[in-house]
């Protein structure tokens, strides 16, 4: 068996480097890499009335869904309890 030539193994080595830096910017161009998301930041909340909806708070504060649900994430809006706190202005 022959021994590889020491050029050809720092060729081949200078190749997959390459390679593999252009995959990742591929996928990183591509939005393939997860990246950590933030945590929400509130900075008023609102205590959950009798009747109130996910619906009724996001109305009575002006607020989009989007933006509700960014501010309270895992909330569950069919298992509103009154006095329950939302969140109602922050940062997502």
């Amino acid at each position: 068996m022959a021994k590889p030539n020491n050029k050809t193994s720092m060729l081949t080595n200078l190749v997959l480097i390459a390679a593999v830096f252009v995959l990742v910017s591929m996928a990183e161009s591509r939005g393939l890499v997860i990246s950590r998301k933030s945590t929400p930041s509130c900075v008023k909340v609102y205590g959950v009335e009798s009747g109130d909806t996910c619906f009724s708070v996001t109305q009575t504060f002006n607020m989009t869904d989007t933006f509700f649900y960014s501010v309270n994430p895992n909330l569950n809006c069919d298992s509103l309890f009154v006095g329950q706190w939302l969140c109602i202005a922050g940062t997502a």
